[in-house]
């Protein structure tokens, strides 16, 4: 998965654990999620990402059921200010 902060400060570079607390698409199918730390520094800080792809062959996320990613832990690595998720499904 790959994404965009579109914050005001953005994230310092690291790794990142967090949950997805919301998931919308868009008109053009795009998903948008918005991420909440859960431990370290930055705890508790949302973190607004856009234009996710789901891979397809993950069959427990699906890109026209944004709201199945709800609940999702993951990793939010963050490198050159560019963020990347990984969620931790199976």
């Amino acid at each position: 998965m790959f994404a965009r902060i579109f914050e005001m400060q953005p994230l310092p570079d690291g790794t990142y654990d967090v949950v997805v607390v919301d998931a919308e698409a868009d008109e053009h199918d795009d998903v948008h999620i918005e991420v909440a730390v859960t431990l370290g520094p930055h705890i508790g800080r949302i973190v607004r990402l856009r234009k996710i792809h789901i891979d397809e062959r993950r069959r427990s996320l699906r890109a026209d059921d944004p709201y199945a990613l709800l609940g999702i832990p993951g990793t939010l690595r963050v490198r050159d200010g560019s963020p990347v998720f990984h969620p931790e499904t199976p």
